[in-house]
């Protein structure tokens, strides 16, 4: 049995178009997933119905065997201790009136985990330690911190309650690109040293390429391609994932300008057959 299973989601917000249609993948235990597609195509929405912070019209969710969709409060409640995320934006996800010490050690208290302040106060100092960050931290506010080090206390916080997957939206795309290095030099060494699964949400195919085992890409809701890193990336099968591809920055500017001109042009090609009402060569197949 798979520890996420994620079978037919739906979501829609109004009468429009589902912002997730029919989305589908496993994680196994220990194992990385990458969903990547551009903005709007529904990779943080899906997040959050996995999370159970958004709930589905229609599809299901299982962690570790239990549905999550429908499920009651103490279940979910359950579920988020072995399902902890990572938000996008450490400036925004990290409560500026909390010290370090309260917001690493909020989720022990929350789960019942540890209530004792100095055996907590220790776990903090060791999860800490784990980030890549010390113990002089404890007694400080994120204000006196970097983006980088916010995300590692954001993961520290995630880490506290002992979750069995990690669910990472966009967590380096706000970051530098030295200190998107290291925050995600972090997560590949904690996933191998806890045995953490990994569902990653990026936009970048580089970043998804160096953390992930199995990637999706996903465009205007639906998963278009789904496969090994080594598979999509060698020999992806959808023009979407071709056309994400070849906008990937390369070192050679000549060859990076042939790779902007032939992307124009599909563009190009697909807006006239949409405005004809024909399909498109980068629809779903």
């Amino acid at each position: 049995m798979s520890l996420l299973e994620v079978e037919g989601l739906v979501k829609r917000f109004g009468n429009s178009r589902p912002a997730v249609d029919e989305v589908a993948f496993t994680i196994e235990a220990g194992g990385s997933f990458g969903l990547v597609g551009e903005s709007g195509s529904g990779k943080s929405t899906t997040a959050r119905l996995v999370t159970a912070l958004l709930r589905p019209d229609e599809g299901s969710v299982r962690l570790d065997g239990t549905e999550l969709v429908g499920a009651g409060r103490r279940t979910v409640h359950g579920a988020r201790r072995d399902m902890q995320m990572v938000f996008q934006d450490p400036y925004s996800s990290l409560d500026p009136r909390m010290t370090i010490e309260e917001l690493v050690g909020e989720g022990m208290l929350v789960h019942g985990i540890e209530r004792d302040r100095r055996r907590r106060r220790d776990r903090v100092v060791e999860l800490l330690e784990t980030v890549g960050l010390e113990a002089e931290h404890l007694t400080r506010y994120p204000r006196s911190f970097s983006g980088g080090q916010r995300q590692r206390i954001a993961i520290a916080r995630a880490l506290a309650v002992g979750p069995k997957l990690l669910v990472c939206d966009e967590p380096v795309s706000s970051l530098d690109v030295s200190v998107q290095a290291q925050v995600l030099n972090l997560l590949r060494d904690l996933r191998e040293s806890l045995g953490l699964a990994v569902l990653f949400i990026a936009h970048d195919l580089a970043v998804v390429r160096y953390l992930c085992d199995e990637v999706a890409v996903m465009r205007s809701g639906r998963i278009v391609e789904q496969g090994s890193r080594d598979q999509l990336f060698e020999h992806p099968t959808h023009d979407y994932t071709k056309a994400l591809l070849a906008a990937v920055p390369v070192p050679e500017p000549a060859v990076q300008r042939v790779r902007q001109q032939e992307q124009r042009e599909r563009i190009d090609r697909e807006r006239a057959l949409a405005v004809a009402g024909l399909p498109t060569a980068g629809g779903n197949r």
